[in-house]
């Protein structure tokens, strides 16, 4: 008999991205109850973008030192031409796709606003949730988000709003999280052992360096603003809704206490192996 002889070195498989593992995750987390995953255009419209989600002409948010604007021709209906700030602008395309409710989506995308230090990059990546049908209140948003918190960061984790303000959604919150690292207490307990008979000896504690305070903030929610629904062509009088939207970076640095939003792109191999 022939014996086959293998020739070449075995190279080690890669591994997927931290954030294509999050994704992944999300996705799942979110198919279980119905919501259904969406992508929508990363160059937006200023209709799109902006008017149909509630801001103004003269809001912050829509000057060049916020947002990327595309050197390209106004268009009369929907405006300029932007590098999606957020995923909010997929919820009204959402809307005219289906026409009418319900609607349960997940839009994951890339995000793109001027800014880079510790915790922004110049893009990013954000999952937006948005449901609407009749009767939808807050208690069904708390539900989802606690069912959310507890699926991606543990059965420990709890959540709490607080009010907020934007200009999609009437009321708002931020959604806060309580601490992976210090189990919502706000204070690492360090129990030192005596080196002699092994036993437990003085407890230390510190300030959890992540929190501080035993929450973290994930991101902004709140139900759906009546002029978003109207411009989605749904009546807000028979239908309400709620949506959300959370960096993907983001909850991954608060999973696994990433301190650097930066590392995500460097290429560092260290990094990218710990996932």
């Amino acid at each position: 008999m022939r014996k086959l002889i293998k020739t070449g070195k075995n190279f080690p498989k890669g591994s997927l991205h931290p954030i294509t593992i999050a994704i992944e995750e999300i996705n799942k987390i979110f198919q279980k109850i119905g919501f259904i995953k969406v992508t929508y255009p990363e160059v937006e419209w200023d209709f799109f973008a902006f008017e149909s989600a509630n801001i103004p002409q003269n809001h912050p948010a829509r000057d060049d030192v916020e947002t990327s604007f595309i050197d390209f021709p106004a268009d009369k209906k929907y405006g300029k031409m932007v590098l999606t700030p957020h995923t909010t602008s997929g919820e009204v395309r959402e809307m005219w796709r289906l026409g009418k409710p319900p609607i349960r989506m997940i839009n994951i995308s890339k995000c793109y606003r001027p800014n880079w230090d510790a915790t922004h990059t110049p893009m990013f990546h954000q999952f937006e949730g948005l449901c609407v049908d009749k009767n939808i209140n807050i208690t069904h948003l708390k539900g989802t988000l606690d069912y959310f918190a507890k699926s991606y960061f543990g059965e420990d984790c709890k959540t709490r709003l607080r009010p907020h303000h934007f200009q999609f959604t009437e009321p708002s919150f931020e959604v806060d999280i309580s601490c992976i690292m210090c189990k919502g207490t706000g204070m690492i307990v360090e129990i030192k052992t005596d080196n002699d008979s092994g036993q437990a000896g003085m407890t230390n504690k510190t300030k959890c360096r992540v929190c501080k305070s035993g929450w973290l903030e994930l991101g902004g929610t709140g139900m759906t603003h009546p002029n978003v629904l109207k411009a989605g062509k749904i009546d807000p009088a028979i239908y309400t809704g709620w949506a959300f939207g959370f960096g993907i970076e983001r909850v991954i640095m608060m999973k696994y206490g990433i301190d650097d939003i930066r590392n995500y792109y460097s290429g560092d191999i260290k990094f990218l192996e710990q996932f």
